[in-house]
């Protein structure tokens, strides 16, 4: 089952990247597929653009339709998440919340 992994990104954005590798191991370890666009678009697609933004977020939206759920992380939930949050919502999917121990969590 595919999983859209979702993490806080910005700020330490080299602490952040790293959790959400671990995320997505802990998630593939959990027999998930996980896939995390904030560690991929940031590889070609500037988040500073408000264009290229935009366009992100409509990915992330029509990638979140794919997949059967959401995982998200409590320890900070910015506002883009609780936009894919509602979306995932929106579409019926499960969300389930994880702390950085990557214990599921009622948020």
């Amino acid at each position: 089952m595919a999983i859209f992994a979702r993490w806080f990104y910005s700020g330490d954005t080299e602490a952040n990247v790293e959790l959400a590798r671990q995320f997505c191991g802990f998630a593939l370890g959990a027999g998930k597929i996980p896939f995390a666009p904030h560690l991929l678009f940031p590889q070609f697609m500037g988040g500073v653009d408000p264009d290229q933004r935009e366009l992100a977020m409509f990915l992330n939206r029509v990638l979140l339709a794919k997949c059967k759920a959401l995982w998200a992380y409590v320890g900070h939930v910015s506002p883009g998440m609780r936009l894919e949050i509602g979306w995932a919502r929106d579409l019926q999917a499960p969300v389930k919340y994880f702390d950085s121990d990557f214990k599921e969590v009622t948020p």
